[in-house]
């Protein structure tokens, strides 16, 4: 806050001045050779100086604000060592030189391992290195987001005092990470059971935070990394299956054009059949009615005679109006006997 800040300044700029007037009094009276009463009067000044000092230094030590994302742990010399309450956001008053005050944020911070070192909050390749239940091993990139609990204060700071990151964050989120990566197979770990490995760290960290006076607001897994062996199998692997998936898809590629195929024949068959059973039916039809022409025909000649002359007329050349025949031959050409 301003005013705590302008009472500091005006506390160094007292002592400052106390010194100042010090050194003119002893000054003047050096130059003047001046008597008692002139001693008497710059002590005076001098005297009124350092009260004036000593107010505004006492007025600055024991005003302390306190901001909205922070809470005060007051160190006491009065009070058993520690208050038992933090100080609240705001304008307070402890105790001058008896009391100090140590403010902690309870704004949400994040806490990122990671194995790019400008991502890391160690500026250095921080990823967390795990073994999967089958032995194989993993490089886990992770970000802790969490915040002080803003009732437990005091009691994170006779824990830990400033050392709560890197003596209890760090630690406990590595530890769990690596106990959970254990419970699972390296396929499990980057595929199927990704989501429930997160949940699982989330879980326990939540546990492991609250016994510690922190919030866990949210466990972020970035990424998981394999050696490069494991990377190397699981590149062959996915290769191995693509071609396998390639072949079988000829495979059934080729399958369905021997189906398409042998439907089109099978078709071509069936259209064969139903042809040929066509044509058939169609000469019996035709051979049915050729012997009915015939019965009829037999039956109309029976009852007349002529029908016969007359089919045998007909045969002849429509258009034939004169014939000539051998001189030795009758002029018409004997008509088949009706007789047997």
């Amino acid at each position: 806050m301003e005013l705590v800040s302008i009472l500091a300044f005006l506390s160094a700029m007292a002592w400052l001045v106390v010194i100042g007037v010090i050194a003119l009094v002893v000054v003047r009276a050096v130059r003047a050779r001046a008597g008692a009463k002139s001693l008497a009067s710059g002590g005076l000044w001098i005297g009124l100086a350092i009260l004036a000092a000593v107010l505004i230094s006492t007025l600055a030590a024991g005003l302390v604000f306190i901001q909205p994302s922070e809470r005060g742990v007051v160190i006491s010399a009065t009070q058993g060592g520690i208050r038992n309450e933090a100080l609240q956001p705001g304008l307070h008053w402890v105790v001058p030189f008896a009391e100090n005050v140590i403010p902690y944020t309870i704004a949400r911070q994040t806490y990122t391992m990671s194995v790019v070192p400008e991502e890391s909050d160690v500026f250095r390749d921080d990823a967390v290195e795990a073994r999967t239940s089958d032995g194989q091993i993993v490089h886990v990139d992770a970000s802790v987001i969490f915040a002080i609990n803003p009732n437990e204060v005091v009691d994170v700071h006779i824990r830990w005092q400033n050392r709560y990151i890197n003596g209890m964050v760090r630690p406990v989120v590595r530890g769990i990470i690596r106990d959970a990566v254990a419970q699972f197979g390296i396929e499990q770990v980057y595929s199927s059971h990704r989501l429930q490995l997160t949940n699982i760290i989330a879980e326990e960290l939540q546990v492991r935070f609250q016994a510690n006076g922190l919030e866990l607001i949210d466990f972020v897994m970035r990424n998981i990394a394999f050696s490069a062996e494991y990377a190397d199998s699981v590149e062959q692997k996915q290769i191995a299956e693509q071609l396998a998936q390639q072949a079988a898809f000829t495979v059934e590629q080729r399958r369905q054009e021997a189906e398409q195929a042998r439907q089109v024949a099978q078709g071509l068959a069936d259209a064969a059949v139903i042809r040929a059973e066509g044509e058939a039916q169609a000469r019996l039809v035709q051979a049915e009615a050729e012997a009915e022409a015939l019965r009829m025909l037999a039956e109309a000649i029976a009852q007349n005679p002529n029908i016969l002359t007359l089919e045998y007329i007909q045969k002849l050349a429509p258009n034939v109006q004169v014939m000539l025949v051998p001189a030795d031959n009758p002029f018409l050409l004997p008509l088949p006997s009706l007789n047997p």
